[in-house]
Order: structure tokens, then C-alpha cells, then sequence
């Protein structure tokens, strides 16, 4: 099963994300948002060394969860010079999330992820038993 595609969209990123469970929905969303940044690695860091970082979120609905998540892992990259391409949800729920995420440094972003956003936002469950999210990005 694939984790994402990416949607035509004129000015912004649009992807599609899928996950067999909402969990795995979220991460493989964190996964299209921080590969889509196209991270340029230091030479000088340690490739394995990864730093941990904790989110708690809640929100009244599981859309507004996706946002905020994903919203606070793009905050946390451009503070933090970091990528992160693991996480472990001690909890999660319809609206509430507590993670924490594992990234490294990067020298850059090569491209720029402004915000995310609510437009069009469609999370759903398929018939196929797969879980599947619409999200558009403002670069």
C-alpha cells in the first residue's frame, strides 16, 4: 500500500494519504509534509543521532487534529533545523494526540511549506478498510 500521492494543485500542495489505521494515517501524513520540504542533510552531523520531541494536542474533531499536528511538526522543523521521520503515539483519539516525534538536523529546506491548511480537508474510511485524508498546503 502506498503512504501518499500527490494531487495536481496550481499553486499549493495538495496530497492524498493513506493508513490503514488513523494513527498510520497521521504518521504517513507527517511522512509526505517532511519528504515535500526536500531536507538537504549536514555532512557534519551524525546521520543516526535523533532528537526526540514531545507533542500534546487536543481539538474538537479529528480534522482539526490532522492540522494541528501536522501544523506543530512543521513549526517544530523550521525552529529546530529538524526532520522528523519517526514518531510514537503514546495516545491517541478522535481529538487528542500525545507523541513524540523523532528528527534530525538539516542543513536546509529546499522548499517551503508556509502553513496547513483547512481548505478542502476530507478525512474518511473506505469501504476497502483503508483510512484516507485530502490536505492542502501553503507553499
Amino acid at each position: 500500500m502506498k503512504k501518499y500521492e500527490i494531487l495536481d494543485h496550481k499553486a499549493d500542495l495538495k496530497i492524498r494519504v493513506f493508513g490503514k489505521t488513523k494513527k498510520e494515517l497521521f504518521f504517513n501524513a507527517l511522512l509526505a509534509m517532511v519528504e515535500n520540504l526536500e531536507p538537504e542533510y549536514s555532512s557534519s552531523e551524525n546521520p543516526k543521532k535523533m532528537k526526540a520531541r514531545k507533542i500534546n494536542l487536543k481539538s474538537e474533531s479529528l480534522e482539526t487534529l490532522l492540522v494541528e499536528f501536522l501544523s506543530e511538526v512543521l513549526y517544530l522543523s523550521q525552529v529546530n533545523k529538524e526532520i522528523y521521520l519517526k514518531a510514537r503515539f503514546d495516545k491517541f483519539t478522535d481529538n487528542e494526540i500525545e507523541a513524540q516525534i523523532f528528527g534530525k538536523k538539516v542543513k536546509r529546506f529546499n522548499k517551503d511549506i508556509k502553513a496547513v491548511t483547512y481548505h478542502n480537508l476530507n478525512i474518511f474510511f473506505r469501504e476497502n478498510g483503508q483510512w484516507e485524508a485530502t490536505i492542502l498546503f501553503d507553499i
